[in-house]
């Protein structure tokens, strides 16, 4: 696994949900018209 270093404002844990041909995490709405970053903690189960 590599080691990533990353400034920010808040952290929240999810799971990465099917939506159509892709995927998609929630965060909260109040993040609307945030830039975020999404890191992969694990393999995909598929």
């Amino acid at each position: 696994m590599d080691r990533h270093e990353i400034e920010g404002h808040e952290v929240i844990e999810g799971e990465v949900k099917a939506t159509g041909n892709g995927a998609h995490v929630l965060v909260p709405k109040r993040w609307r018209g945030a830039d975020v970053k999404i890191v992969r903690t694990s393999e995909p189960d598929e």
